[in-house]
C-alpha cells in the first residue's frame, strides 16, 4: 500500500487539493495534524478556507487517515465527517510505522515500545527530514501549507518500504530506504 503523508494544513484549502491530487486512486492519505487552524504564530496561509477545506476533507474521507494536532480543536471534529486520532499505528512491509503530530512523540521523545527499524512519522515542526537514532527511523515530512526555515512546502510518499519527501513539483528533498 502506498502512503501520501501530509503535515500542517493549517486550513489552506489550496494545499489540502494539491496534497490529494498527488495521491492515486488506491492510496491512503495521512494527515498528521494542524488541519484547519492556523495557530496563534503562524500567518494565514496561502488558499486558508477552512470550511472549503472540510468539504475537500469530508469527499475523500475513505481514503483518509488523520492525527489530532496541537492546533487542532473539538469544533474541528464537529465539520469532519472523519475521526481524529490521537496516534495511528500501521504494520506495512514488515516495517512498524507509528504516525502521531509531534507535539508529544518526536525524535527527542520517542514512543516506547517501538523495534529497532521502525518508523516514527510526525509533522509539528513544519521543517522536512529524515533521521535515525537509536534504531528508529524519524520522518517530518514538512508542512504541506507553512514551511519554515525557507524550504518549499512539501509532503511524503511511502512506497514499499521506500519514503520520498517531495515539493508539489516533484522535486525530490529528501528520499531513503527503511529496509
Amino acid at each position: 500500500m502506498r502512503l501520501i503523508i501530509a503535515s500542517d494544513i493549517h486550513g489552506s484549502a489550496q494545499s489540502a487539493q494539491r496534497v490529494i491530487n498527488k495521491a492515486k486512486a488506491n492510496d491512503k492519505i495521512i494527515l498528521l495534524g494542524d488541519i484547519y487552524n492556523h495557530g496563534p504564530r503562524n500567518p494565514l496561509p496561502e488558499g486558508w478556507a477552512p470550511m472549503e477545506l472540510a468539504e475537500l476533507l469530508n469527499k475523500n474521507k475513505d481514503r483518509l487517515r488523520v492525527i489530532f494536532g496541537n492546533c487542532d480543536s473539538e469544533v474541528d471534529r464537529m465539520i469532519s465527517e472523519f475521526p481524529f486520532k490521537k496516534s495511528l499505528t500501521l504494520k506495512l512491509d514488515g516495517i512498524t510505522l507509528f504516525f502521531s503530530h509531534g507535539h508529544k512523540f518526536n525524535i527527542e521523545n520517542p514512543p516506547k515500545n517501538l523495534a529497532a527499524g521502525s518508523a516514527v512519522f510526525y509533522g509539528h515542526f513544519h521543517i522536512p527530514f529524515i533521521k535515525e537514532k537509536d534504531g528508529l527511523f524519524f520522518i517530518n515530512p514538512g508542512s504541506c501549507a507553512l514551511p519554515f526555515q525557507n524550504f518549499p512546502k512539501t509532503y511524503a510518499i511511502y512506497d514499499n518500504g521506500k519514503i520520498t519527501i517531495l515539493d508539489f513539483n516533484d522535486n525530490v528533498i529528501i528520499g531513503n530506504s527503511l529496509n
